[in-house]
């Protein structure tokens, strides 16, 4: 597959693919069960930015290769790295996977999930807009059993995803728990066969990209909104919204496949 350039002469982490209008993103380390160094952080950031920039692309899938997704932060890497003021994760031109600093990636991502997913593993599932997770797999939020806490959203998004008490129950203790589990909480919505959690992702994702591409981008900002900043704040935004998709090309390229009772092939103008 293609890969990422390199941040700061950094070894090859993250791979990128094009499949149509579909950028897929995957974690590429499988030696270390995906286990996240800041050359991984800094190439999916990188990654992140051309799905968010490039007018083509119309949403992205995030997979693993190997048999796990990921074992979480490469401590030995990232430890000596926190300065001051933090991490450093997003080159010029990145955008942060995980929504935390800066804004948020503007296009649909769709996360395939197998084997374990530790740590900012589920907080990148909690900052995706659809999970498709294999049956086998096993999740921890255990930071706190590293003397650390969640610095990737958890502690901004379990809560509202599955309910204080189920994100206290894992976030304070860091017991495993499994995709069963997940999708109780809302953070898995699909469960797949072992195998077959890639392809599915990317045929949701397919699905999603034939459709008007600015109303998918305009629907999914304004529920960010209303997660974000409350409901009236969505409201406030939804005329003045409505108002501007309909002036677009792609409003009348779907009216006009209405009447004529035709699927809509849709420009993103």
């Amino acid at each position: 597959m293609p890969q990422t350039p390199a941040v700061d002469g950094a070894a090859h982490r993250v791979s990128v693919e094009r499949d149509g209008p579909l950028l897929l993103i995957g974690l590429d380390r499988p030696e270390k069960r995906n286990a996240a160094d800041l050359a991984m952080l800094q190439q999916l950031a990188l990654a992140y930015g051309e799905l968010d920039q490039d007018p083509e692309l119309r949403a992205g899938v995030v997979f693993a290769h190997g048999d796990h997704f990921t074992g979480g932060l490469d401590l030995a890497d990232i430890a000596p790295r926190v300065g001051p003021d933090g991490l450093a994760m997003v080159p010029d031109g990145g955008i942060d996977p995980w929504g935390v600093q800066g804004p948020r990636v503007r296009k649909p991502v769709v996360l395939a999930v197998q084997g374990t997913c530790l740590t900012l593993g589920i907080e990148l599932a909690l900052a995706s807009d659809i999970v498709v997770a294999a049956s086998d797999a096993v999740f921890a939020q255990l930071e706190v059993a590293r003397a650390i806490l969640p610095f990737g959203g958890a502690t901004l998004r379990f809560a509202s995803t599955a309910g204080w008490g189920n994100a206290m129950r894992w976030m304070l203790t860091g017991d495993r728990f499994d995709a069963v589990e997940a999708a109780r909480m809302g953070i898995v919505h699909e469960i797949v066969e072992p195998g077959e959690q890639l392809a599915r992702a990317v045929e949701l994702a397919h699905r999603i990209a034939v459709q008007a591409p600015l109303a998918v981008q305009a629907t999914l900002a304004n529920a960010r909104v209303a997660v974000e900043q409350g409901h009236a704040a969505a409201a406030a935004q939804l005329q003045g919204e409505l108002v501007r998709l309909m002036h677009t090309e792609d409003a009348r390229i779907g009216l006009e496949a209405f009447l004529r009772r035709e699927t809509p092939r849709f420009l993103g103008r």
